[in-house]
């Protein structure tokens, strides 16, 4: 690719670790864990420790190959040069429509809280706004993404700091009018696990969904000043994230309020935050998720883009999208995510119980495919670096044992996806599209292995565990 046909590298590193935190940080946390406590009462902190554990390996199995060889397809990339051309054309074209749907249901969440605001303007208008800003916001520049990314998160993590600090206190009877709780929630209604231990498996298949969105930093980390840096702060920080934002926020609530209280299930921060006595709890909390949602809008938008850029590079899709524009930015690409997302928000406004839901439903088990793609490509890459091994930036933990437990561990989750009927439907179509995406790729690269990437498309860089010489 010619010196002016480059992605600009203007991510800084405060951009990377708030892009990292954000990735993890979404409103499912503010909103969707009510649902999750009131199914597996307080024993839902196990599911919460289960499916940490899953994406902590994870992102460190990604964090080793990024570092070795920082790309903006990422996993696909890697997946390429791994499994075969077929792997990385099949998880990249799922995981490119998977950000792609999220831009539809995001922007319609946004809307509805900005309708509630201002009534007088109907929610699909607010839709059209808020995908037009940031999507001038991602044409604009990387570092523009990066900027709005940083505030974004940073309110979220003030947010979640603050109600960590305030239910810390509330916790030893610091908090006046508030009674130290003690053990009373946790034990009582129930006991820990109110509808036993099947309730925190199936509860582990609600939230490990959560947590999709971490890998987003090795995405962009092809963009920034000093890549393997920062690919290793941000997987270095994933454990401490969880640990504090996810399983400390949650412990919170279910040590002050009673699991079964039908606040706790409507929206269990703004339940914990009225109990503190703060006026205007609603209105806090929506301001909180707004921009919990337009955080995820930016970062799907630029998610989308990158890797419908990187699969164009590897002439997985249209040569068109390939451009770059004179501010170093796939413009080609982020209009393409633009317009399917802008279809996506449509449909959900004319169609959202039969074509909107059928579509979200085909984006319900990718997250767990890519990250089975994941653990298989660090699994195969690591072993065939042999001895050179030794010599990589960042490592995964007693290889390849924790490998092996990662790739059983999320097998045994899309078994799980089958048992439960909740989750069964969205499975079936997830694996649906999967067969016909893989068809597609397998069909394309049917006579070329693993290791034809390079030579096919002209795209030299692949993660240098891949070769023993590294």
């Amino acid at each position: 690719m010619p010196a002016d046909q480059q992605l600009s590298k203007s991510l800084k590193p405060r951009h990377l670790s708030m892009i990292a935190i954000a990735g993890v940080i979404g409103a499912g946390l503010f909103v969707g864990s009510g649902a999750a406590i009131q199914q597996a009462g307080p024993g839902i902190l196990l599911a919460y420790m289960a499916a940490g554990v899953v994406v902590i390996l994870v992102m460190r199995m990604l964090g080793e190959m990024a570092a070795a060889n920082p790309e903006t397809g990422s996993f696909s990339t890697y997946a390429d040069k791994a499994l075969g051309r077929w792997a990385g054309f099949s998880i990249g074209w799922l995981y490119a429509w998977f950000w792609i749907i999220v831009l539809g249901i995001e922007a319609t969440a946004g809307a509805a809280i900005m309708h509630r605001w201002v009534p007088g303007i109907d929610q699909w208008v607010w839709a059209l706004v808020l995908m037009v800003l940031l999507t001038l916001t991602n044409l604009g520049s990387v570092k523009s993404y990066g900027e709005f990314e940083f505030w974004f998160a940073s309110i979220k993590v003030a947010a979640i700091v603050l109600f960590l600090l305030f239910g810390v206190a509330a916790i030893l009877g610091l908090v006046p009018g508030v009674p130290a709780p003690g053990l009373t929630n946790l034990m009582d209604n129930g006991g820990f696990l109110p509808n036993g231990p099947g309730a925190v498996l199936a509860g582990i298949l609600v939230v490990v969904f959560s947590f999709f969105g971490a890998e987003i930093a090795t995405i962009a980390a092809g963009e920034s000043e000093n890549p393997v840096d920062a690919v290793k702060k941000a997987v270095k920080s994933t454990v401490w994230r969880i640990l504090v934002f996810y399983i400390g926020s949650i412990a919170i609530v279910v040590t002050l309020l009673p699991w079964n209280d039908a606040s706790v299930a409507k929206s269990p921060y703004v339940a914990v935050i009225e109990l503190f006595g703060i006026p205007g709890a609603g209105t806090i909390m929506d301001i909180v998720v707004l921009t919990s949602v337009l955080s995820c809008l930016n970062s799907g938008l630029y998610t989308a883009s990158r890797m419908l850029f990187s699969l164009s590079r590897r002439g997985d899709a249209p040569a068109a999208w390939t451009r770059i524009s004179r501010r170093g930015v796939p413009a080609a690409a982020v209009l393409a995510s633009t317009v399917v997302g802008f279809i996506t928000v449509g449909l959900n406004y004319i169609a959202p119980d039969t074509v909107f839901l059928f579509l979200v439903n085909t984006s319900g088990a990718i997250a767990l495919f890519v990250w089975l793609v994941i653990a298989s490509s660090q699994l195969v890459l690591r072993k065939r670096m042999g001895a050179a091994a030794k010599d990589l930036a960042l490592k995964m933990w007693f290889f390849p044992y924790l490998t092996w437990v990662a790739i059983i561990s999320i097998v045994a989750l899309l078994i799980g996806m089958v048992i439960l009927e909740s989750t069964r439907e969205s499975l079936f179509l997830s694996l649906g599209l999967a067969a016909v995406v893989v068809g597609i790729g397998v069909w394309r690269y049917r006579r070329r292995g693993p290791g034809a990437a390079a030579e096919d498309t002209g795209t030299r860089n692949v993660p240098v565990a891949a070769e023993p010489s590294a």
